[in-house]
């Protein structure tokens, strides 16, 4: 199962690098404490030339950072069959050093306890399940390429999730996001990083649960799940959250061809809220081939929004593994945006293509 994972993900491929490179710099009498990371640069430019406001974007090419990141990975043996285990992992710019303390962002932190027999159950801040079971297969790309629902969704903070162990190829999967108005001030309003009215503070606390099942047996990996895509927005943790108030649906697998080539299909929707709108329905079609020390993906995208204009959105990417430790890359997307109101149509705004390359050093 994880083989197939890995084989059909190029950041499984080139990330793979990162786990070979991990350092143990304790493992004693089952207590063992890993340290990895990478450094990260690139050149990015193109994307939107304007934003939801419709308001001109300066799109030119820049030296970027390229999600540099350092991390921790640490477990204990309890038992045989029972192994408490817990992650930390910060980002920093790799490109500045005006970043306060040395870093911008706690992006995972969380403990748990796994056991072979019953399952595996964690709490803290990480990524959507709903992502690393069901829409993994496409969350191939470095940045941008990604159009169902990402690691972000109704997750990273005041989470808890339980997953069963494989299965007969089957593993099942249960996260619930909390939201919480404790130190607000009742009757203010909440505003998303947009600015948008997202809710009132007295609305009362809110449980966003995603759940699914997995299938991944041989060439095959399938997975079917759901996010009650709540419109709440935790600012206490980088704005996560902010969906329509509806149900999102997801059904997306992969099949691997040969040890080098994989396809992958996938659809999603959500419903169309009376209020907000928002409701979509987004088909997926993509690949990743790789030979040597290269690897090669693209996707497409047809978005069907309600109400709204339908995007044809592609994405592709070229990678090349240097050594074990260094890989550089090239990836280009056109997210082809939709209208950003109701006078302005998708013909009238022009979309620049995204484009980013770079390289990175693991460690």
């Amino acid at each position: 199962m994880k083989k197939t994972l890995l084989a059909t993900a190029i950041i499984g491929a080139l990330g793979a690098s990162a786990a070979a490179q991990a350092a143990t710099v304790y493992d004693q009498e089952g207590t063992k404490l890993d340290i990895y990371g990478r450094i990260a640069m690139g050149i990015s430019g193109g994307g939107p030339e304007f934003d939801s406001q419709d308001r001109a974007i300066d799109n030119s090419a820049d030296f970027v950072d390229v999600f540099s990141r350092l991390g921790l990975r640490m477990s204990h043996e309890v038992t045989r069959d029972l192994t408490a285990f817990g992650r930390l992992e910060w980002r920093f710019s790799g490109d500045e050093n005006e970043t306060d303390g040395g870093f911008n962002e706690i992006r995972q932190s969380y403990i748990g306890l796994q056991s072979d027999q019953f399952g595996t159950f964690q709490a803290g801040n990480f990524d959507s399940f709903y992502n690393q079971f069901v829409s993994l297969p496409f969350d191939v790309y470095i940045d941008r390429g990604l159009n169902f629902a990402g690691h972000r969704k109704q997750s990273r903070g005041d989470s808890i999730g339980y997953y069963t162990p494989d299965l007969e190829g089957f593993t099942a999967f249960l996260q619930l996001k909390h939201y919480s108005e404790r130190g607000l001030r009742e009757g203010v309003d909440r505003f998303n990083e947009d600015g948008e009215v997202v809710g009132t503070s007295g609305e009362g606390n809110v449980i966003a649960p995603q759940g699914g099942v997995r299938y991944a047996q041989g060439p095959v990996t399938v997975g079917l799940g759901f996010v009650e895509d709540v419109r709440r927005v935790d600012l206490n943790s980088g704005g996560n959250g902010g969906g329509n108030g509806e149900m999102l649906y997801g059904l997306i697998g992969q099949y691997e061809f040969t040890d080098q080539l994989s396809a992958r299909l996938g659809y999603e929707t959500r419903e169309d809220s009376s209020s907000v709108g928002g409701g979509y329905d987004t088909v997926g079609l993509g690949g990743t081939f790789t030979t040597g020390p290269w690897a090669f993906t693209a996707d497409y995208y047809n978005i069907e929004r309600d109400n709204d204009d339908t995007s044809k959105a592609w994405s592709a990417g070229g990678y090349y593994k240097v050594s074990s430790a260094f890989d550089v890359f090239l990836e280009v997307a056109d997210a082809d945006a939709p209208s950003v109101n109701r006078d302005t149509t998708l013909g009238d705004l022009t979309d620049d293509v995204y484009w980013l390359t770079g390289a990175r050093y693991h460690f």
